[in-house]
């Protein structure tokens, strides 16, 4: 089982990475670009939001203004100090650094982090990208490029556009058009498209020609937002009028998945930062409602509490049209992973996505398709054994093509139809 799962290729359906043509800021032989899109490095790597709010639990004497007024260089050395060396790495975020260096043959019982600022320091970003592919076992890493962020957007607006690499296709994302339209409009207007406050009609033609155009340079597999647990619908409000007459039509017109990443509760605590954001629990009567609305349309739900994991597998057993994927954020440790995998099965059979990685640094996709594979293969290994026993014979063939199907091909067919 383990040797079926691990050499099944995996299409990773969520993540926060680039590839080096949309800028790094380090690397042997490029120019370093300060406000690039492309992270990696032992740096990047020890400084992942998930550690600092763990430092900032463990060494309770750095206030988070004082951790952040430290260069990245000195978080990260702070952070290996207190989490790595004067205490056992036991949590997920810190077992997958241990995982992750291991992997690239790296010593993670070091007690600095100089020794591995050099081996990064030799390495290219092109080349650090194939060596993590391949050594993770993944050929297709799906970005995710927000549009309303200016950075991004400036990259593809730019003469030419920006130089494309097959294994990273792109996404649009749009969060304000739905859940911040006070926000959002006055941007679009600046960018030229007639909008108002109410979302009028003449704004929704506006808002899908926005959106035509957006995909036409993309070209996304895929559109995406990410929406507060207290999202409702059907409900009054600009956003939700957005969303049903212009979002989804604009995901069929073009025959793409829309994308719902639903349960994050925005700066829990602020000065914490990207590393302050909490949880809640989703309404998920309102997904079944817009997959009942749309039933022509591709729908993809990650939630991000576990309290939700039932109610969406069982909203999938009534909406085929709706298809859970991975385990986000804070359900991505692997007692939860394992629970939520097995249940999906349970209840779905293999017609979901049990895991995508949404990495933000390169090299986290060492060790999440490492611990990841490592859970699925102990699940299926439970449900091969229950079938067994009840008279099924499984066969090596019929292994193969599940943890295929698990691993790459739900995407592929999610995607490229």
């Amino acid at each position: 089982m383990s040797r079926a799962v691990g050499a099944a290729p995996v299409w990773d359906l969520h993540t926060h990475l680039f590839p080096p043509e949309f800028g790094t800021p380090m690397g042997r032989g490029v120019t370093p670009d300060p406000h690039g899109l492309m992270l990696w490095g032992v740096d990047e790597l020890v400084t992942y939001h998930y550690l600092i709010a763990e430092v900032l639990r463990e060494a309770p004497e750095v206030t988070p203004e004082a951790f952040y007024a430290r260069s990245r260089s000195e978080q990260a050395d702070l952070i290996w100090q207190k989490l790595f060396v004067d205490a056992t790495p036991v949590s997920e975020a810190c077992r997958g650094v241990v995982t992750t260096l291991t992997k690239l043959g790296l010593d993670p019982n070091e007690k600095s982090l100089a020794g591995h600022r050099r081996w990064f320091a030799e390495q290219t970003p092109a080349g650090q990208v194939d060596r993590v592919l391949e050594l993770a076992g993944v050929d297709t890493v799906t970005m995710t490029n927000d549009v309303f962020d200016e950075n991004e957007r400036g990259r593809w607006l730019a003469e030419g556009g920006v130089a494309r690499d097959p294994r990273f296709p792109a996404v649009l994302r749009f969060d304000p058009l739905v859940v911040d339209w006070p926000a959002a409009a006055p941007r679009l207007r600046d960018w030229g498209y007639a909008v108002d406050a109410q979302a009028s009609a003449g704004s929704i033609d506006a808002v899908r020609r926005f959106l035509g155009e957006w995909i036409g340079r993309m070209k996304p597999v895929y559109c995406a937002m990410s929406l507060p647990p207290e999202w409702r619908y059907p409900a009054d409000g600009p956003g939700n009028r957005v969303l049903a007459e212009a979002i989804v039509p604009a995901c069929s017109e073009h025959g793409l998945p829309l994308a719902l990443m639903i349960g994050v509760t925005r700066g829990v605590n602020p000065a914490l930062r990207q590393a302050g954001d909490g949880i809640g629990v989703t309404h998920v009567d309102s997904l079944a409602a817009l997959c009942r609305d749309f039933p022509q349309q591709r729908i993809m739900a990650t939630l991000l509490a576990r309290e939700n994991q039932h109610a969406l597998a069982v909203a999938a057993r009534k909406f085929s049209n709706l298809t859970p994927f991975g385990c986000w954020w804070f359900i991505n440790t692997p007692s939860l992973i394992e629970e939520t995998t097995r249940m999906r099965l349970e209840l779905l059979g293999p017609t979901f996505v049990p895991q995508h990685s949404d990495a933000r640094v390169l090299e986290q996709l060492l060790y999440k398709w490492d611990h990841s594979r490592a859970v699925l293969a102990k699940v299926l290994t439970d449900k091969y054994q229950d079938l067994a026993a009840a008279g099924w014979r499984v066969t090596p063939a019929a292994i193969e093509r599940d943890a295929n199907r698990l691993l790459r091909g739900n995407v592929a067919t999610l995607l490229e139809q």
